[in-house]
């Protein structure tokens, strides 16, 4: 009986031996986790997997100066289209599901339906942006660092002036910049 409560007593106590091993339990199972998260991540970010649900517009990138320069710097989707700090990028991934659930349901799933829908997928697309203050280009694009000189007249007085001040973002102006535009017509402040 005295062993049985000897016993007892030490599984109440826990040795550090246990604590130990719970803890490290407990953190490699976060760190594998995380490790799988990020991963997850990473590979959703990627030109491949955009390509799964947009292919003709990934290709269309294939043709502007985002994809090919003089530089050699390039421009994937998810250097446009999805945050760089990590909270805002949860948030846009979340977003992209109702994407992927329209892809799945047939809303997008083919050139034809998303060309159909290309000018109200723009419109949200150019919102989110202006609401982030275009962000996402000025990941690469810093005003701090542009030499107005090297630019043409009208670029260097834009960008001096309207979004020097803050009354526009890149957006504003720069609208189809790596996709073909939609039908611009109903387009407020677009000649």
């Amino acid at each position: 009986m005295k062993l049985l409560k000897t016993f007892w007593l030490r599984l109440k106590t826990p040795s550090k031996v246990a604590v130990g091993l719970v803890l490290f339990m407990g953190f490699m199972g976060g760190l594998l986790f995380w490790g799988g998260f990020n991963t997850v991540m990473e590979k959703t970010n990627s030109e491949e997997f955009c390509a799964g649900c947009h292919a003709p517009i990934v290709k269309e990138i294939q043709e502007t100066i985002h994809f090919s320069n003089r530089s050699g710097v390039r421009a994937i989707c998810s250097d446009c289209h999805v945050p760089h700090n990590w909270t805002d990028k949860i948030v846009r991934k979340v977003q992209a599901s109702k994407e992927i659930y329209s892809h799945m349901m047939g809303t997008i799933d083919t050139p034809e339906k998303f060309n159909a829908r290309r000018g109200h997928l723009a419109e949200r697309e150019w919102q989110r942006m202006k609401n982030n203050d275009s962000q996402e280009c000025r990941n690469c694009h810093q005003f701090n660092y542009m030499d107005f000189s090297e630019q043409a007249p009208r670029s260097a007085k834009q960008h001096s002036t309207a979004l020097a001040s803050g009354d526009k973002t890149c957006v504003d102006c720069h609208k189809g910049i790596a996709h073909k535009l939609p039908d611009m017509k109903d387009v407020a402040g677009w000649q």
